[in-house]
């Protein structure tokens, strides 16, 4: 098992989106960056686990944990012109992005914030913690999983 954290817009699609999905469960679409993509393709695998990140909002931060509910397949939304997401060079029988499929497991009661994360040295190497990072998902340590777990467990 791996483990990630993946970044969206609570405005465009939040836990509390996910939350209210059937069986609290919904794709990882609109992914259009090739790092990301190959990761997705390649390494992301049914079972993993994520933190659910608020990007570009008042209080950036964890959310909660999802599961990875499924291995990484052809995303749609590259196929569909009136999608804000379309690709021209994307085809079915060639697919350039790749989606997965997200399960809600646990909403923090609280965000645990970036400004909070920035705090712990033991995170210190966390690619969201670095400077550039623009990266929509990234990996975290299994060192990292745990210790923002705790910190969760402090924030609940």
């Amino acid at each position: 098992m791996r483990y990630w954290l993946m970044k969206s817009e609570p405005d465009v699609f939040g836990i509390d989106h996910l939350a209210k999905r059937k069986h609290q469960t919904e794709h990882w679409d609109g992914v259009r960056n090739y790092q990301v993509r190959n990761m997705i393709r390649d390494v992301i695998k049914s079972g993993d686990r994520a933190f659910f990140y608020h990007s570009s909002c008042a209080v950036p931060g964890i959310a909660g944990v999802i599961r990875i509910v499924s291995d990484g397949y052809p995303d749609s939304s590259a196929l569909e012109p009136s999608n804000e997401h379309y690709d021209p060079k994307s085809t079915a029988a060639n697919p350039r992005w790749y989606m997965v499929d997200v399960q809600l497991e646990h909403k923090f009661d609280r965000v645990i914030s970036l400004q909070t994360l920035r705090q712990h040295p033991a995170l210190a190497k966390m690619p969201i913690l670095q400077r550039g990072n623009r990266l929509s998902i990234t990996p975290v340590s299994p060192v990292e999983w745990k210790f923002i777990l705790k910190l969760a467990r402090q924030h609940d």
